[in-house]
This record gives structure tokens, C-alpha cells and sequence, in this order.
């Protein structure tokens, strides 16, 4: 067993690096699999080499951090730690494959209300990189694994660099299951309640007041889906949010809205498709046929991806486990309606069983639960491969 002991200025920066009743302590040790405490001013970390030595330099970062006079908040300390531990991951398969280290680096950016926006997981590091490499990027993935809010945020970088003249968001106007039957109010207020997602993302990376001119000057243009028909778009970033609910000819004349100097990014969760009588979805045949055009990445996320409460995860993976339990009795169902008098013949050894096809690759960091859709929702056997550019 190893031990590391990396000293601390003062408590100041002991309640900066750990917060509220030392949150982010417990997180390290849950994160890294060590033992870890304060003591004397100190930081006191121990367990298994590899281990102590991921949590340490995890440490170190945040400590940069802190000592550079940047304002980091528990959830800043609490994403240095999971991406140092995704770059440990990562550097270890590389070692164990090639012999020899990988770094990944991955773009951040900072909203101008003092608040890091940064990757905290290996996967959502991938998707920023695929932002600014590709045209077009396919976020895909469960909810709270933070596909819209980085787009958000990669959107406002872009605006503030001068790279685009403006930012357009977009939805499909399509209610979760239930009717919100008339609403009153002009056409602002009535399409409002599906926008407000976009809003709420838009308001926490920008500072106050800022949305509002952006949006009376039309530099930030939210609007639903259908009044995008007919449009191109030169010299904007383009956002397609809650894309899982968009049919086949919504996404196609969403993406060739694209017009000069221009870059859109799709997001969506395929497990929460809400498209009314069982149409198929515009994402799962976009991510079947598309994936190899030049300009177009697709990056899957999973439930490790999740950065809502740590029991959204969990949520995430009961719900999978249960279609997964009813994809397998309506596979054993079929089986026995086609086979009604054996059940041990030459068709039941082929193995019609539920599950993946192809070689679809899987995700880091999870189980790629976005890639089993509930079981109402259309099948997609297609061989996917997620691109991320590789490192």
C-alpha cells in the first residue's frame, strides 16, 4: 500500500478544495478507491499505487486551480476529479494496448459569469472536440449526461470569439406523453413551455440581462422546429435540441439549413422518443446513415456520463433493466408462437435472442443505455460506430 501526503496552505484552501462537510473528500475516495483525510494541514491519501497516484494528481489540478485565483465551485472541484480519473483510465489502456502514454486534451470554456464550463467525463471531452472539428455534431445520450448544456456553452464561446454572428435554437414542439390541450397567449407564450429548457441553459452561462439584448437584437434566435422550413442560416451556430423527437423528414430539412460559414449541433436521447403512433425517429435513422459522411461525428454518451444527482443514474439504469427484461419475454413469446411444438429445435439453437446487433462499439465510461431504446420506439440493427476523433 502507498501514501501520498500533499501539504495546504491554510483552511481557506482546504474548504475551497473539499467544500460543504467535505463533500469532495468523500468523492475522492469513492472516485479513486483510496483512503483519504485531512491532518496537520495536509491531505493524507493511501491504497493501491496506481490509484494514490491518479487521486494525487487529481489533487494537484484543483490546487492549480485554486492557487491560479480562479473562483472554482463544488461542482467545478467535483469535475476536475472525474476528468483526471477519465484521463487515468484512458492513459492506462493506452499503456496497456500500445506500451506507450496518450494525453487527451479537450477545449473548455469559460461563460463570463465566472463559472467553469468544463467536460467531466471522457466522453463529454470527445464531444466538445468533435464541436469544433466537425460541421455537423450528434450528441446521443440519456438525460443529464449534459449534451445540451455544453452546446449551449460551446455556442456562446463561438458567438464571443466572432467565429458566428449568431446563435439559433431550435426544438420540436412535441409533448412527453400527455396533452397540454389549449394555451393561451400569443404565439411567444404558447410555444414557450417547450423552449424553456434552452432558456434555463442559455441563462446560466450568460450574465444577467445579456440574454435579453441577444435576443431583442437577434443575435440568439430560439424558435420550434417548424419555423425553420425554408430558412438557411449563414454565419450561425445552430442547435437542434430533444432531436430523438423529430420524424425523418424534420431532420432532414433541419440539417440542410445549414448555409455558409455555418455549424449545427444535434442533441437527443433516443430512450425517451415521444413521437405520437410509433413513427420512427429522424436521430436513430440519421446516426444509421450518415455516420460516414466527412464533417459529421456522432458521440454516444452514457449513464457514467451523467452529471445531474448521483440517483439519476441509478433511475437511468433500473428503467434499462426493465426494457431490457421486456425485450427478452417478448423475444421468449415470439419464440414460442413460432415454435409451438419444440423448443429445442434448429431455429431456437440460431439464438433469436434480444440484445445488440452488429459491431456496434460501446462508449467509455458506461453502459451505453441511449442505444437500447424503450420498446415502443422503432429497432435500429444498424452496425453503429461512435466517432470521436481518436487520441
Amino acid at each position: 500500500m502507498n501514501q501520498r501526503v500533499i501539504p495546504l496552505r491554510d483552511l481557506e484552501e482546504e474548504r475551497a478544495l473539499f467544500g460543504a462537510l467535505d463533500r469532495n473528500l468523500h468523492l475522492l475516495r469513492r472516485i479513486y478507491k483510496v483512503e483519504a483525510m485531512t491532518r496537520g494541514g495536509a491531505v493524507r491519501i493511501s491504497g493501491a499505487p496506481d490509484a494514490v497516484s491518479d487521486a494525487a494528481r487529481a489533487l494537484d489540478r484543483a490546487l492549480e486551480r485554486i492557487r491560479s485565483g480562479k473562483v472554482l465551485h463544488e461542482s467545478d472541484v467535483e469535475a476536475l476529479f472525474r476528468r483526471a480519473d477519465a484521463h487515468g483510465q484512458s492513459n492506462a489502456h493506452a499503456h496497456g494496448e500500445h506500451g506507450h502514454g496518450n494525453t487527451h486534451s479537450a477545449p473548455s470554456s469559460n461563460d463570463g459569469a465566472g463559472k467553469l464550463v468544463e467536460p467531466r467525463s471522457e466522453n463529454q471531452a470527445r464531444y466538445l472536440e468533435s464541436i469544433q472539428a466537425n460541421t455537423v455534431t450528434f450528441g446521443i445520450g440519456p438525460a443529464g449526461t449534459g449534451k445540451s448544456y455544453l452546446a449551449v456553452a460551446s455556442a456562446v464561446q463561438f458567438l464571443r470569439s466572432g467565429q458566428f454572428r449568431r446563435i439559433v435554437l431550435c426544438r420540436p414542439a412535441v409533448e412527453a406523453g400527455e396533452s397540454l390541450g389549449f394555451l393561451p397567449g400569443d404565439l411567444a407564450a404558447k410555444i414557450n413551455p417547450y423552449l424553456r429548457p434552452l432558456y434555463d441553459a442559455l441563462n446560466d452561462v450568460l450574465p444577467r440581462g445579456q440574454l435579453k439584448r441577444y435576443m431583442e437584437e437577434e443575435i440568439v434566435e430560439i424558435l420550434p422546429l417548424a419555423y425553420m422550413r425554408g430558412r438557411t442560416l449563414d454565419g450561425s451556430l445552430i442547435i437542434l435540441d430533444e432531436a430523438q423527437n423529430c420524424t425523418n423528414t424534420q431532420m432532414k430539412m433541419a440539417l440542410t439549413r445549414l448555409g455558409a460559414r455555418s455549424k449545427m449541433i444535434v442533441t437527443g436521447d433516443i430512450t425517451q422518443i415521444d413521437l405520437p403512433g410509433n413513427k420512427a425517429s429522424g436521430l436513430i435513422t440519421a446516426r444509421r446513415i450518415l455516420e460516414n459522411i466527412e464533417g459529421v461525428g456522432f458521440v454516444h454518451m452514457s449513464r457514467g456520463d451523467i452529471v445531474r444527482h448521483p440517483v439519476v443514474s441509478e433511475i437511468v439504469h433500473a428503467y434499462a433493466r426493465e426494457d431490457e427484461l421486456h425485450a427478452q419475454h417478448a423475444a421468449q413469446q415470439h419464440g414460442e408462437q413460432g415454435h409451438p411444438t419444440s423448443h429445442h429445435g434448429p431455429a431456437d439453437a440460431h439464438g433469436h435472442q434480444g440484445g445488440h446487433h452488429g459491431n456496434e462499439r460501446r462508449p467509455a465510461g458506461g453502459e451505453g443505455t441511449e442505444d437500447r431504446p424503450r420498446r415502443d420506439a422503432q429497432r435500429d440493427d444498424g452496425n453503429i460506430r461512435p466517432r470521436g476523433r481518436p487520441h
